[in-house]
């Protein structure tokens, strides 16, 4: 069965709050919440991801950098009192903060120790696209899998055939969130243009009735392949962007 999740930032604990309320009130298609961690904000995922529950699922994301790997993982006791079971690791950028502690592991080694020191959870790792060569990402991918990863959470994704593409590169039976964001403005198009890589259609523009039209056909797509969608609301509000849709 299709699962549909939305990834809403923790940028205040009522912020949150609210945006879940939300969700859990017109968009009846969405059955799971994402909270990313951000080091600009203080309320980490984990605890965020507890605001949704019980009423979705909840997938808090882990900065593998952030985490000692001689110390107990903070994250565990607080995902066994809310019945949170399943985790996104990505290994983390740097912190704008250079004071902050960061430590020399990738998300390998902290789906490794996830799947060695909390076996109930399943763990899900990134998939980008654009930073490296196909065979690069799948390779990198691979090693993901043979760390213990269930499947991926992909990077926004704008062009149907680059999907397609990256479907088929997939070890068949792969666990799938494909992803979408929005993008409302010049700005931000060429951002995604020049600093992600991203890969646009040349019909792509910058609008909402755009936005939503990829959104529909992502959704199809998912549903088709029996895997999942995975929506990342940028500067809209979320119900402007999926209302309708979901």
């Amino acid at each position: 069965m299709t699962r549909v999740s939305v990834e809403l930032v923790p940028r205040s604990r009522s912020g949150l709050r609210a945006e879940i309320a939300e969700v859990a009130g017109a968009l009846g298609g969405v059955d799971t919440v994402n909270v990313p961690d951000l080091t600009r904000y203080s309320l980490r995922s984990w605890v965020g991801c507890g605001f949704a529950r019980p009423g979705f699922a909840a997938i808090p994301h882990l900065r593998a950098v952030d985490f000692n790997p001689r110390e107990p993982l903070p994250f565990l006791p607080l995902l066994e009192e809310h019945g949170i079971r399943e985790v996104l690791v990505v290994t983390g950028d740097a912190p704008i903060d250079m004071s902050a502690k960061v430590y020399d592991q990738d998300a390998v080694d902290l789906i490794r120790r996830l799947n060695r020191d909390a076996p109930h959870l399943r763990v899900y790792a990134g998939l980008d696209p654009y930073r490296q060569s196909f065979v690069r990402e799948r390779d990198y991918l691979e090693r993901k899998l043979d760390a213990g990863a269930a499947g991926f959470f992909t990077q926004p994704f704008f062009d149907l055939r680059l999907l397609d593409t990256w479907a088929d590169l997939l070890p068949d039976g792969t666990d799938v969130w494909w992803g979408a964001t929005s993008i409302l403005t010049e700005a931000s198009f060429n951002y995604w243009r020049a600093r992600n890589h991203a890969v646009f259609p040349r019909t792509f523009t910058p609008t909402l009735d755009c936005n939503r039209a990829f959104a529909r056909d992502l959704l199809t797509f998912a549903r088709q392949r029996q895997q999942h969608a995975y929506f990342m609301p940028v500067k809209v509000n979320v119900l402007e962007y999926l209302g309708g849709i979901l």
